[in-house]
């Protein structure tokens, strides 16, 4: 039953993200380009997203297991720290430079060519290399 309810789930944002433009590339720099030829029609995709989430936000504070029956972690600490800010450096410049993000990267390898497939390909090696990279950085943290 969860598997149905992730593949019901995965399928509904693909969609999702082809309906509102997320992986055409053109759109998405337009969205990141605040200073040149700005496109604000992403900022409705952000609000349908931002506005289901904050409502089932408010559900899942109140409930101790998910619909599946499965326990629901503890809400993290909020700490701002240098691993979130150079991930979030580097996600965005990768973001701004291709136009796509790892969502969307997926859902465009339909129609994509080859670039698409560079893009999964180098994200995913990405995705490989971090814990080893993050491995090394913690053990190079002065004490």
């Amino acid at each position: 039953m969860r598997n149905f309810f992730a593949a019901l789930a995965g399928g509904t944002f693909g969609v999702g993200l082809m309906l509102s433009g997320m992986t055409d590339t053109a759109k998405v720099q337009g969205w990141l380009d605040v200073f040149g030829n700005w496109d604000p029609t992403l900022a409705f995709v952000m609000g349908g997203a931002i506005l289901p989430m904050l409502i089932a936000w408010q559900i899942a504070e109140r409930r101790h297991r998910s619909a599946l029956g499965n326990l629901i972690p503890e809400r993290p600490e909020p700490r701002v720290g240098r691993n979130l800010v150079l991930g979030s450096v580097m996600f965005g410049a990768g973001w701004g430079l291709a136009g796509l993000c790892p969502g969307p990267s997926l859902a465009a390898l339909s129609y994509n060519g080859i670039d698409g497939f560079v893009f999964v390909g180098s994200m995913i090696a990405g995705m490989l290399i971090a814990v080893p990279v993050k491995a090394r950085m913690t053990a190079a943290k002065p004490a």
